[in-house]
């Protein structure tokens, strides 16, 4: 399967490269050694399709990007906003700190942008022990989550990412960019991690201090809306990243790279150039069905918008839909019911699809 995964992935990169030039400079060709990582990646958020990878499936440490699965768990563990007292002994860590003392009084909503902008290792530790009981017990759930989402050559060992002795905290530039793409679904993630600064309140008493997020491409890179950074000695520079333009958003992945700014650039300049958000359109938006056992023996139906996917250039003008619709519907029928759907195809590839539903209300006859 793992294998299979790879073909694929590698089977769309080729793609990639035989669609005609854009207009974005360093967007018409963009080769491995082009990209100063060891690991990348690039995918269209919206469907996971891969547009541009190198060693993308090579396992490797990924530093402080473990923080996007740790404040993740967190999010999804609810209660964000209550307020309790740090865990004296989590917050003695090394490394970047949101500055937590011994008794400081947090939320978790807190603690994540403390993890998610200045990378506060503190931070991590706090808010395994807040959601799990203990840090070991936290790093099982990342390690579940994990599982449950596909990543398949990730372990995690720590929540904060800091390196550890055993080698076997690690993942792959590809994994990664799935984290991030069900991560970026979770408004509230979303919302931190594309934040630049902040002030909050948290201390004992709590008072007012800024924070500030260190990923650099927010507000210097067009559209630019998240994630996280990361640094280690032995992962070196890593950099997950997520970029809308124009309706297409894609996520970016960057594992050991000496120039992760100038590589996230040039992967989505390439990616942009190559990339559209197009409407989808068929022949026929409006239907009758037969209706038994109604006051009305058909029914109106009809789709209520034009759905959009994001596709590559060529790919726009050769859309081909396929309208399931049963022969006929039992009566009563409500406004709004869904009773059929068309599936938008590129190629034998499913890309989009929009609910055919009942334009009137048809009661059953007495």
């Amino acid at each position: 399967m793992k294998r299979l995964k790879r073909i694929v992935a590698f089977a769309c990169a080729a793609v990639c490269f035989a669609v005609g030039g854009s207009p974005c400079i360093g967007a018409s060709a963009l080769g491995e050694g082009d990209i100063s990582a060891k690991s990348a990646v690039l995918i269209e958020a919206e469907s996971g399709r891969v547009v541009f990878e190198k060693n993308a499936y090579a396992r490797r440490p990924m530093a402080s990007t473990t923080k996007i699965m740790s404040a993740l768990l967190s999010i999804e563990s609810g209660g964000l906003d209550d307020c309790f007292t740090v865990d004296s002994d989590a917050i003695k860590v090394e490394g970047s700190s949101m500055g937590l003392v011994e008794g400081d009084i947090v939320t978790k909503r807190v603690l994540c942008y403390g993890m998610l902008l200045p990378s506060g290792n503190d931070a991590a530790n706090a808010t395994a022990v807040a959601v799990a009981g203990s840090i070991e017990n936290f790093v099982a759930m990342m390690n579940r989550r994990a599982d449950e989402m596909g990543l398949e050559d990730t372990h995690f060992v720590t929540p904060s990412g800091l390196d550890d002795d055993t080698d076997e905290h690690y993942s792959t530039a590809y994994d990664m960019a799935m984290l991030a793409r069900e991560c970026m679904k979770n408004d509230t993630f979303a919302e931190i991690c594309g934040t630049q600064t902040v002030c909050l309140e948290y201390g004992n008493p709590p008072y007012r201090r800024w924070l500030s997020n260190t990923n650099k491409l927010l507000g210097t890179c067009e559209g630019a809306c998240g994630i996280k950074t990361g640094f280690t000695d032995k992962a070196g520079r890593c950099l997950v990243s997520c970029c809308e333009r124009d309706g297409v958003k894609l996520i970016c992945v960057t594992l050991n790279a000496p120039n992760d700014w100038q590589d996230h650039n040039r992967m989505y300049n390439y990616g942009f150039g190559r990339l559209v958000n197009c409407e989808l359109e068929c022949d026929y938006y409006a239907f009758n069905l037969d209706v038994v056992g109604g006051e009305s023996p058909n029914l109106i139906c009809s789709v209520e918008s034009k759905p959009r996917a994001t596709l590559y250039t060529d790919e726009c003008d050769s859309i081909k839909s396929k309208v399931l619709l049963p022969q006929f519907i039992y009566a009563p029928v409500v406004l709004g019911e869904k009773v059929g759907e068309i599936l938008f195809y590129a190629g034998d590839r499913q890309v989009g699809s929009v609910d055919i539903v009942a334009s009137e209300y048809i009661d059953a006859c007495l």
